[in-house]
């Protein structure tokens, strides 16, 4: 009997091995097949047969990109609007957290419910309203443009409001007891208990802003200003579009964003986990 489940169970983990790698196949195939694309020339990306390797090799595309193109803007453009909207997200979220979860002020649980009930508000939703906001207070085709409307992260504010519920009372009461400020007892206690999470959170918050695209493209117009999501989509000629020159843009667009998640692997894993969990 023994015998008879432990082959009954090796058999659902090799057909479960084998659905995950052909799972991660399917998911990595249309970036095996950008980057290889980008390495073609023009005439072989468009040739109407699948070829999964370049028959000549050319880094023409990514000059062109580099030499070409305000890509160099484009990456100043998206490195300040994603470190603003990090630290503004993280440090804002971290202040109504603790409110939240250790202040007693009227409307408290009001405020709460709210939070909660943003995640039914799609964002997509309110692009018009923020449209309206931004373009009537002159900030279309600026930094501040792009940043403000990329502040709402809810659940930021929950996964800090629910550590903060976790620290043990007995820190805060001895705190009090010495006459602490509210602001010492966040800054000397409960900040240095979630350096791990404020950490988790911010790489993840970068990673939103830099991959953001709608709202950038509505709140900008002029090239200049671009972030790279969207100026990538201007890597084109009088003549149309070229899909390889595209392709190269996109690759070098994404390059920033995974050297991040391989160096802060873990980090991310664990912020994804933490915002899963509050979502489920």
């Amino acid at each position: 009997m023994n015998a008879e489940r432990a082959r009954r169970l090796n058999l659902a983990g090799l057909i479960i091995t084998l659905l995950t790698v052909i799972c991660a196949i399917l998911w990595a195939f249309p970036l095996y097949w950008g980057v290889v694309s980008s390495l073609k020339p023009e005439d072989e990306v468009v040739r109407p047969y699948i070829e999964l390797w370049p028959d000549t090799f050319t880094l023409s595309h990514y000059i062109f990109a580099l030499t070409e193109t305000e890509i160099g803007r484009w990456y100043l453009n998206s490195i300040v609007t994603a470190l603003a909207v990090t630290a503004l997200t993280v440090s804002s979220s971290l202040l109504c957290g603790y409110a939240i979860s250790q202040l007693r002020f009227p409307f408290r649980n009001v405020l709460w419910w709210l939070v909660l009930a943003s995640f039914m508000v799609p964002m997509s939703t309110l692009i018009v309203n923020h449209f309206e906001l931004v373009a009537g207070l002159g900030l279309i085709n600026t930094w501040a443009g792009i940043v403000l409307p990329q502040l709402i992260h809810p659940v930021v504010i929950i996964v800090y409001k629910q550590f903060f519920d976790g620290v043990p009372k007995d820190f805060r009461e001895a705190a009090v007891m010495d006459n602490a400020s509210e602001w010492r007892i966040l800054t000397r206690i409960y900040i240095p208990m979630n350096w791990g999470v404020t950490t988790a959170l911010s790489i993840v918050c970068f990673i939103w802003s830099w991959n953001s695209f709608l709202w950038p493209f509505l709140a900008v117009t002029r090239t200049d200003m671009m972030t790279i999501t969207v100026g990538i989509t201007q890597v084109n000629d009088a003549f149309g579009v070229y899909y390889a020159r595209e392709l190269s843009a996109a690759v070098l667009a994404g390059l920033p964003v995974a050297l991040a998640y391989l160096i802060f692997q873990r980090r991310v894993t664990e912020a994804i986990t933490l915002s899963a969990g509050i979502k489920g």
